[in-house]
């Protein structure tokens, strides 16, 4: 097939955040044929490759990206019925918040709490996508990809992928070298909402403390709690440009975590129990008790005024300034609390390893 590649395209107005330059070459991988022709005319050249989905959890240098950017746009999902289990089979490109509202149209629960995410469907295996108590790792049944190596197509069990709290197999054990093209979710019809987080099943007792939440109400509840911290795509909102969640909420030994209170002196401190006996720490509590108010500024960036777990650009803002505020940040918050943050949006390097 004819390749439709595109020059010097600029790629701020592409990503959540808006910031950083251009791509040197750029396709639109409308069908997976153009996926692979992108792939396949990259690799013969030797030119560095990125893939890019809904671009809410990107960070573009100011350079740009020397290299090919494939964007994935790939649309389709078919729904199939098996007495109370369903399965989803979504391509990649199919926005994810309109997925969830789907399955929440049709009465399967599994997805509900995931409700709001920016991005795309094929962004949530490579990260474990979670919220409000829930993670896509419970429903997730396979992920078919694309192996830039081969430039064949495989597919990955739910075991095969290896999924823990904001991680895979594909993010940690073999980044760049998969590209996805497809998830298959198994959910249940008619089974009622997972309600696990506290703060959820608050809002939701506000509203029906009398019945069970439908899957409807759980959604709009999420919807409602995200809304109100800026954790919306909303370019209406001050906050809205961010890519959610800048960095991941720690998990440490319960001893760190018992030293950590002690050195917070705020016996209120959020703790998450693990199942292995660690505890899961809010990233947003430490940076705050590390000095960083929400809504302070450095310039042209800044916290959110609703959430401090999202970094915020305004106008004027480049990505330099993006990562030296985050820099200034993970600093402040391992010099107070002896913890390193780790970012959850993909810088994109200029010369991304090669898939071996």
């Amino acid at each position: 097939m004819s390749l439709a590649l595109r020059e010097l395209v600029p790629l701020a107005p592409l990503t959540t955040l808006g910031v950083g330059g251009a791509a040197r070459y750029l396709v639109d991988g409308c069908d997976e044929a153009a996926i692979v022709a992108g792939l396949g005319w990259a690799k013969a050249r030797g030119v560095p490759v990125r893939i890019l989905g809904g671009g809410s959890n990107v960070v573009v240098p100011e350079a740009g990206f020397d290299g090919l950017v494939v964007r994935v746009l790939t649309r389709g999902a078919t729904w199939t019925s098996d007495g109370d289990r369903v399965e989803l089979e979504a391509a990649a490109g199919e926005p994810w918040d309109a997925l969830v509202a789907e399955s929440v149209r049709r009465g399967c629960q599994g997805l509900e709490c995931l409700s709001g995410i920016p991005g795309l469907a094929g962004a949530t295996p490579l990260q474990n996508v979670g919220a409000y108590g829930q993670e896509v790792a419970e429903t997730i049944v396979s992920v078919r990809v694309l192996d830039r190596t081969t430039l064949g197509v495989r597919s990955f069990d739910a075991a095969a992928c290896r999924f823990a709290y904001r991680d895979s197999f594909f993010k940690t054990e073999e980044p760049e070298r998969y590209v996805v093209l497809g998830v298959t979710f198994r959910l249940r019809l008619g089974a009622p909402p997972a309600i696990r987080y506290a703060e959820l099943e608050r809002r939701l007792a506000e509203r029906s403390p009398a019945r069970p939440p439908s899957l409807a109400e759980a959604r709009n509840a999420v919807l409602e709690l995200r809304r109100a911290k800026s954790m919306l795509y909303d370019l209406a909102d001050p906050n809205g440009r961010s890519c959610g969640s800048f960095f991941v909420n720690p998990i440490v030994s319960a001893e760190r975590a018992d030293l950590i209170e002690r050195t917070a002196a705020d016996a209120r401190m959020p703790r998450y129990p693990q199942p292995d006996g660690r505890v899961k720490l809010a990233a947003g509590w430490l940076i705050e008790r590390a000095g960083f108010e929400r809504g302070a500024r450095r310039g042209s960036v800044g916290l959110s005024t609703k959430h401090a777990l999202a970094i915020v650009c305004h106008d004027g803002a480049t990505t330099s300034d993006v990562l030296a505020f985050a820099s200034e940040i993970t600093r402040h918050v391992a010099a107070r609390f002896g913890v390193e943050l780790v970012r959850e949006p993909v810088y994109w390097e200029n010369q991304p390893p090669t898939p071996v």
